[in-house]
């Protein structure tokens, strides 16, 4: 039974609190649309997404780098938070990080500085359910594609996701997820341009 279906335009946030049991399906309906998402406890916000953790469990069990149907989130107390159970793409990616004001200027120049980013999306978010700039935890990127090459440097390379391509997550417990639909320009993350997505909550 589908609860909610929306869309979310170009370079926009988007929240929503599922109970455990709840499917959030993110579609990318136009191609190379990078997805960035938090995870917190709905019922305790202290525990939130780890990427250390998540990335840590699934090597000890000869998992890959990046997330795929399967891959377990785990917070930063090492419980399920969610499991990836669709995917078209392939793989996800949990290391890069969030683009910011910062790190535009820094990877780009200071002419980007003040150009839209997913932390500012993400702290919009945040404030509507009494939460701030500490709360700030590390995140997924969805349907984003960044190889480590052999010298273990990140690389962002375009995206891999065809029109309609998406990843679907069950919720192991009570979660408020926050996404950002990356407005990103400045590298191919979003093939230069941000484009709406999709997101169907069920039960």
């Amino acid at each position: 039974m589908i609860i909610s279906d929306t869309h979310v335009p170009a370079r926009a946030p988007f929240s929503a609190t599922l109970k455990a049991g709840q499917t959030i399906r993110i579609i990318d309906l136009e191609s190379q649309q990078a997805v960035d998402a938090l995870f917190y406890n709905a019922a305790d916000t202290t525990e939130r997404y780890s990427a250390q953790d998540t990335l840590a469990a699934q090597a000890l069990a000869g998992g890959p780098y990046y997330l795929q149907t399967g891959s377990v989130l785990l917070s930063n107390e090492g419980r399920a938070m969610a499991t990836i159970i669709a995917d078209t793409c392939g793989f996800h990616d949990t290391n890069a990080g969030a683009c910011s004001c910062e790190s535009n200027t820094v990877r780009f120049g200071h002419e980007t500085r003040f150009m839209h980013s997913c932390r500012e999306n993400f702290l919009v978010e945040l404030g509507k359910y009494g939460l701030a700039k500490r709360d700030l935890v590390s995140n997924v990127n969805f349907f984003m594609n960044v190889p480590i090459r052999p010298n273990g440097e990140l690389t962002v390379d375009d995206g891999v996701s065809e029109p309609g391509g998406y990843v679907e997550l069950r919720a192991e417990m009570d979660l408020l997820v926050l996404i950002s639909n990356c407005p990103q320009v400045n590298n191919p993350c979003n093939g230069f341009n941000p484009t709406p997505i999709r997101i169907i909550i069920s039960q």
